[in-house]
């Protein structure tokens, strides 16, 4: 019997998947982790935005086959940079023409002065290396030590992935001309009713019986292959958990250095207005300044289509930071002020989600020692998946990805 802790996307997708028997454990009173969705009235808010840009033709069939295809909208994405009080669009690195004359010439020039040898050892070396002093410390290293509350240098050169927009020299002048925005992810996916029906379209092929809410796991004897939970002791065969890793290995006793593993946490405020606010066209706009609280604010309106303002908007925390959450409401209300998105627009209603861990810090050391700890607790029946699960920075198809994956090596 396969024991599956955490009932959100990843957790649901493998006990979709499976043909095992199973178990699914989710300490929360409802499905669905970080991907749930709150109705206030005619707004929908999740637990910020999760949107889809499907990599995989099969995990979109398996994801759209169950949802109503009038209810899914096909979004052309449009996102810029609030930058010096004007407008840039996203990616900074690719729009550098529409700086202010002198500010172009910067960042041209130290983009092709930088010599690049290959050796960043960090992901602010990275940028550095990659983009020049001056694209980066305009907008990439202060934007990003806002999004991960803390120092790039700790992080790793590929903490993003492919999630980072890289873009060389000919791409950059050629944008100049010809603007371009054919990403990975220039157009995305996304239910009128929040990204609660993509988790509700996993669960449907899920048996209901067989997820437990309000039941969380305690510790696990790997030699036995007993897991307890507050309710029970239970039996498995394989233990597929989506916890964050460091809960896993302190449940199951596993020793490790709690130095390697960081992560910051992002308080969201999900704030719907009484009518339509000035911008009609961005989806999210990106904000590197730091006199400016929050790192991106999100237009769920302009998304799905609302005649009112309806934002969700981030603010990043290292992970032990107290936060005063009124006091953080009024500050994000008068910055969004500040940039113009608020002028006298009224706020008919609010919510505050803490979302911790939010991103992990991933670097050279925890890499190393999760793959170590990862290969001690396979060789123990135990999977750690998900993007909390394996540490990574991921996609929501990602993790569905990695579910299939695993549901097939253990069946």
């Amino acid at each position: 019997m396969d024991l599956i802790i955490g009932a959100g996307i990843t957790g649901l997708t493998y006990a979709a998947r499976t043909s095992n028997d199973y178990i699914v454990v989710e300490k929360e009173n409802e499905i669905g982790g970080y991907c749930r969705t709150h109705y206030s009235g005619e707004y929908v808010w999740d637990y910020s935005g999760h949107f889809f840009h499907f990599q995989h033709p099969d995990i979109k069939d398996y994801v759209m086959e169950r949802l109503p295809k009038e209810e899914v909208l096909t979004v052309n994405k449009h996102t810029q940079i609030y930058y010096k009080g004007r407008y840039v669009d996203y990616p900074f690195q690719m729009n550098i023409h529409q700086l202010e004359k002198e500010e172009f010439i910067d960042c041209l020039y130290d983009l092709f002065a930088v010599k690049q040898d290959g050796n960043a050892s960090s992901f602010k070396d990275m940028l550095y290396e990659k983009f020049g002093k001056s694209i980066s410390e305009k907008f990439l290293i202060p934007y990003n030590e806002k999004l991960y509350a803390t120092d790039l240098n700790s992080l790793d050169v590929d903490a993003m992935g492919r999630f980072f927009p890289y873009a060389d020299k000919e791409q950059i002048i050629l944008n100049f001309r010809n603007s371009q925005k054919q990403f990975y992810n220039s157009t995305f996916l996304y239910p009128r009713k929040g990204v609660i029906k993509v988790v509700e379209s996993v669960a449907s092929r899920v048996n209901a019986d067989k997820i437990c809410l309000n039941e969380h796991l305690v510790s696990i004897d790997l030699n036995a292959k007993l897991a307890t939970t507050n309710r029970r002791t239970i039996h498995y065969d394989n233990l597929i958990s989506t916890v964050p890793f460091p809960r896993l290995l302190d449940m199951a006793k596993v020793p490790y250095d709690r130095n390697v593993y960081s992560c910051n946490k992002v308080v969201v405020f999900n704030i719907g207005f009484d009518r339509k606010g000035a911008d009609t066209k961005n989806n999210w706009i990106y904000f590197p300044d730091k006199d400016i609280v929050f790192y991106r604010v999100g237009f769920y309106d302009n998304i799905i289509g609302l005649d009112k303002m309806s934002l969700y908007v981030e603010v990043g925390f290292a992970h032990g930071e107290a936060v005063d959450e009124k006091q953080l409401y009024q500050r994000v209300l008068a910055d969004l002020k500040k940039a113009g998105i608020v002028a006298d627009e009224q706020v008919v209603d609010y919510e505050c989600v803490v979302m911790d861990p939010a991103y992990v810090h991933i670097t050279q050391q925890s890499e190393t020692d999760k793959t170590e700890k990862m290969n001690f607790l396979n060789s123990h029946s135990v999977y750690s998946i998900g993007r909390y699960g394996e540490w990574k920075y991921c996609s929501l198809e990602d993790n569905m990805h990695d579910a299939f994956m695993l549901a097939d090596k253990l069946k």
